[in-house]
Parts: C-alpha cells; structure tokens; sequence
C-alpha cells in the first residue's frame, strides 16, 4: 500500500477500514493517506476530528487525483448516482471497491457507470457490520478474524484482485470469494431474512395497545433475538428492496417453518417440538464452534 485510499461514506463499515489500515500500517513505509467523501460534511468533519481521514475532498476530480483505492461505504441505493459522478474523474491505476450487502444491483449500476472500464471495479461485501452506526461506531479491529466476500468480474484483472485481498487481509479479515448472485441468495437467507424478522418482531410488539408494559418485561432473551432491529434503518430499507427476489423466496420459506412450528404447538406434540428444538440447537452450537 502506498499513496492515497479514498473512502467515500466514512460511517461504521468506511470508518472501520479506514482506522483497520492506519492501525495497520502506522509508522511503516507505505501506509497510505486517507481522504473521506460523503454527501453531508458534518460526519466528515468528525471523522477528521477523530483521526478516522487524513482529509476532506469536496469533489471527485481532486479526491480521485492519485488514489489508488476507492471504498465505497454508503447504502447500496446511493451507489449508483455515486458511481455516475466518480467515473468521469477515474484514473487508469484506482481500483474501486464497495462494502454494500447486495451485489447483483451494484453490479448492475457499476456496468451502467463505469461501462468500458468496468474491470476497475472489484465487488465485496465485509461481513462485520453491527447495529449501531456512524463514524463513532467505527473501530481498528472490526475486521479481525471476519469474512470479507469478493464477488470479481471477468473484467477484473488477477493482480487487481490479489491487491484487493491483500489491502483485506492487512485489515484483519478472511476473504473468500462467490458469484454475484450466489452472493445474494446466501446472504438472503443467513442476514436479510434475519434482520427483517428482528425489525417485524419489533415492529409488531411496538404497535400494540400495551406496548410499553411487553417493553417493560422484555430481558435477555428479546435483547439478544432483536438486536439488530437497532441497524440502520435507510441502509436496511435499501437492501431489501435490492434483494427483495431472494429475499421474498426465503420469507415464503420461513413462512412455511412458521406454520409446521404452529401445526407442531397447536397438537402439542411435545416430541415433535423437542426434535426440532435439538436440531436446531445441533447446528447452531456446531456453527459457533467454528467462529
């Protein structure tokens, strides 16, 4: 790493890069200077404050003049008119990235943007969000030991990509690698599915006549399942209504689950109900053990 990385959306998921590669990379040779971009100033100001950014850029033709590396960290419905006014400021050696939760629609809006020079943009999703969000929810280690998913491009050079997974791995994070869709299938089931049901749950028990005495009882147990009913609401609204296709295959799925759990508990078929139970306690308990 040398010269200058652009990062442009300076919140949890930019922020965390940002400060992953200067922990990184401080004191050394080569550790780059961070320039922030973003559609308000005030986060920007802050993240200058606290050291996240070396800079403030207020247009793409001077964030863009040397870079190397462009992040691009905003809710993948802003991507687009984003990728629209970085292009036409696109030196030939910047390699840009994204850290949306979608990828068949970013690559949508990259091809429509980038057009001939689309092999400039790597597609990747970082698996680490969390669900407050912000600049001051950025933190160095955000991406020690997390997944980082490439989706590349036959456009993509080899070496680009391999620069790609190094400026990851300097960063904390393992990276694999999955085709667009696939990408979008998998994370349908195991991110999106989950946040909308937290945020239904949620939802649901906040719009009753009695909401403040459930509120008053609720512990450890609500804490835990709703967690990320406390994600960002614009960031979440655009990703499922990107991925809304998969998305809607995997709710009907789970519908289905719902109304066997409900046949199993309206019967009282207690041993129908701890069979379940234990399955699913089996996998999970198996799947922590390789976290």
């Amino acid at each position: 790493m040398a010269g200058k990385v652009v990062v442009c959306g300076v919140g949890l998921i930019g922020g965390s890069f940002a400060l992953a590669l200067k922990s990184a990379l401080a004191g050394r040779h080569g550790c780059p200077r961070i320039v922030g971009m973003g559609r308000t100033r005030t986060p920007l100001e802050q993240a200058l404050q606290l050291g996240v950014i070396d800079e403030i850029a207020t247009d793409w033709a001077s964030a863009l003049a040397g870079a190397d590396l462009v992040l691009l960290g905003m809710p993948v419905g802003q991507m687009p008119a984003v990728m629209q006014a970085l292009v036409p400021h696109l030196e030939p050696q910047t390699i840009v990235t994204d850290g949306g939760s979608t990828k068949s629609d970013v690559v949508a809006a990259a091809r429509a943007a980038f057009g001939d020079r689309i092999g400039q943009f790597i597609p990747g999703h970082p698996i680490a969000g969390a669900e407050k969000s912000g600049v001051t929810a950025a933190k160095a280690d955000l991406y020690a030991g997390k997944r980082v998913v490439l989706t590349p491009l036959p456009e993509n050079r080899p070496e680009d990509l391999q620069a790609l997974r190094t400026v990851w791995e300097i960063c904390g994070a393992k990276v694999s690698e999955l085709e667009p869709a696939a990408h979008d299938r998998v994370f349908a089931a195991v991110s999106h599915l989950p946040h909308l049901l937290a945020f239904a749950l949620v939802h649901d028990l906040a719009e009753r006549d009695n909401a403040d005495q459930l509120f008053g009882f609720a512990a450890s147990g609500f804490r835990d399942f709703t967690r990320i009913a406390s994600s960002h609401p614009e960031m979440w609204r655009d990703i499922c209504v990107a991925n809304r296709n998969a998305l809607l295959k995997e709710v009907d799925a789970f519908m289905v689950e719902l109304l066997k759990t409900r046949v199993l508990l309206a019967s009282a078929d207690s041993e129908g109900l701890e069979a379940m139970f234990a399955i699913a306690r089996a996998r999970r308990d198996a799947w922590l053990e390789t976290l």
